[in-house]
Order: structure tokens, then sequence, then C-alpha cells
């Protein structure tokens, strides 16, 4: 893949006029693309491959224009300019069928990524529909992956202004601070599931601009407490290995105009004996709530090698043998 840097140096306009307030104008731009944007002064630094490099430098050539002429640059105007450059990524969308184009979670740079089945379908319009879903269910169904690229496309239409990803530690539990190196070291082999999830729809470049500026969080689950999480889209992972109290916490950080998710399965927790899940009698609890919804995945749902669902099914049917009862037929 071909990667360039382009450098535009702004002319006599001001910086903080053409980026909008808290850098709204500068946000939209790099919702909708995989470049890395940073502003050094008066210099905007562009990284990223070459056609998706000249649309941005023609969108920001319109900005300084319009904001020349006009005096002032709205956000309306910013939305208008992006739109009639990109074209809506026409090319990406002519490569899926009309029929199909209500399955598509995320125009991701290489690939389109949609719900496959009949589940993953319900799981995205129950995503769209409420703030908070609760996705259960075996590996490989998907459950981690489609929600990073929903959040990645509620950035992108700019539905919310940053991206929250969380998981318990739970081998580390509280030991987190006696391990060596910093925070980041600590916790990236628990958190690198959501970032392999993330490398697979962003550019390194990108993520890793996204991840300094902090539109992209990812913290462990012990992290979250004390925080409101206003325009947000927070997913967390592995709820399994939450307790009860840390998924009271969790739950209740989020603030206005967010969305959560939480994924788990509760066949493979990794708390220690007697410590109840935080995923236990979540469906009971909040039945009935509008605005929570539950989307349960199964075996037949399993996206990955077909190895996995053999895999998922023999462990089932050992468990079954182990409580001598009598395997379905």
């Amino acid at each position: 893949m071909q990667i360039v840097e382009k450098k535009i140096k702004l002319p006599d306009v001001d910086p903080a006029e053409l980026l909008g307030v808290l850098e709204g104008n500068l946000q939209l731009i790099e919702n909708k693309f995989d470049t890395a944007i940073t502003v050094r002064g008066d210099t905007i630094v562009l990284r990223g491959e070459p056609a998706e490099v000249k649309k941005i430098e023609m969108i920001f050539n319109e900005m300084i224009y319009t904001l020349q002429r006009n005096g002032k640059l709205a956000f309306t105007d910013v939305s208008m300019i992006v739109d009639l450059v990109d074209g809506g990524r026409a090319g990406v969308q002519n490569q899926v069928p009309t029929e199909d184009l209500d399955s598509v979670i995320l125009w991701a740079k290489k690939e389109v990524i949609r719900a496959r089945t009949p589940k993953q379908m319900e799981y995205y319009k129950k995503v769209q529909a409420n703030d908070l879903v609760f996705c259960l269910g075996p590996a490989g169904t998907g459950k981690t992956y489609l929600a990073v690229a929903m959040a990645l496309g509620a950035l992108r239409a700019n539905e919310i202004s940053r991206i929250i990803l969380s998981r318990p530690a739970v081998e580390a539990g509280e030991s987190l601070g006696f391990l060596p190196g910093d925070l980041s070291e600590k916790v990236d082999p628990y958190l690198r599931p959501l970032l392999d999830a993330l490398g697979e729809m962003v550019s390194p470049d990108k993520l890793k601009s996204m991840i300094e500026k902090r539109i992209i969080e990812i913290i462990p689950l012990a992290y979250m407490r004390g925080r409101t999480l206003n325009n947000s889209f927070i997913i967390l992972d592995e709820a399994q290995n939450s307790t009860k109290i840390q998924m009271k916490m969790f739950l209740t950080r989020m603030g206005k105009n967010s969305k959560v998710i939480v994924t788990g399965d509760a066949s493979q927790v990794d708390l220690p004996r007697k410590t109840e899940s935080g995923l236990s009698g979540v469906h009971e609890l909040f039945d009935g709530i509008k605005g929570i919804e539950f989307v349960q995945f199964d075996r037949s749902d399993v996206m990955r090698h077909r190895l996995v669902m053999e895999i998922i099914n023999a462990y089932e049917l050992d468990d079954v043998r182990r409580r001598g009862e009598n395997p379905p037929s």
C-alpha cells in the first residue's frame, strides 16, 4: 500500500475558524476518511493513500475559499463540501448489490462490513434502535467485531464524538499496578483483541491519530470508575469476566447521547470461584425496560474457521455428559 504525506500551508485565515468550534469541522473530515490529519500551527499534514489525500486536500482548499469569500465557515458548509468531493464513496458502494445495502454496517477501507446472518442483522437493527444492547453468545459470532464496526459507523456519521472500548483485565486482578511497564504495556494483552478489530477497519496512521486525540479510548474496566461518558459509543467486551459491582459501575457511566454495547459469553467465565459474573441475571433484571435489548447468538452463527463450530459443539456435549444428561440427538 502506497502512503504519501502532503502538507497544506494555510493562507491568511484563522485556523480556529477553519477547523470549527472544538475542531468540529476537522473531526467531520477525520470521521469520513482513513487518512491521518495533523495540525501543526498554520500547517495541516495529511498522511494516507494518494487518492484519499488528494480528496482531503481539495476539501480543505474549498473550505479555505469559502471562508475567505464569506468571512465565515459553517458546519453545514463543510458537510456539503465533503459530500460533493467524496461523492458518497460510490466506487465502494457499487461493489455491493442494491438488495444488500440495508445490511451494510460500515464502508471500510478495503471491504464492506455487513450483517451476514439473520442474527447479525437483528443485532445491527437493535443497536440502531436502542441505547443499550447486550449481545451474548460463543466465540466467533462477530459480537465484538460488529460492535466496533457499528461504533466507527456512528463516529463517521457524526452521531457521536468518541468511542470508548473496555474489557475486564481479569488475570491481572487488583495487581495491575505491580506489573512492569506503563498502563498501556500492562493492559495491552487484555485489550489487544479490540485493537486487532480496529486495525482491520482503520489504517495504522489513522488509528494512532484517533487514539492520540482521544477520539478512541481503549481502557480496562477498572479505570472507568468516576467517569460520565456523554456523546459516546461505549463497548464492554468479555463482560462475563466483570463482577456484579463492576457491571453496575460500567452501566451507570452512560451519559447523554450515548450508546452502549455489552458483549460476553457466559460459558467462558474466568472469575474466581464463588464470584458471580456481571452478566448473571441481566436479562431478568432489565427485561421490559424501554431502550434496552438483548441478542443471543448460538453456534450456528459462528463465522470463524469451520472447526470453531465443531469445537464449541464438542465442549457443549462434554458439559452435558458431565451433568449426567443424555446428549441431544
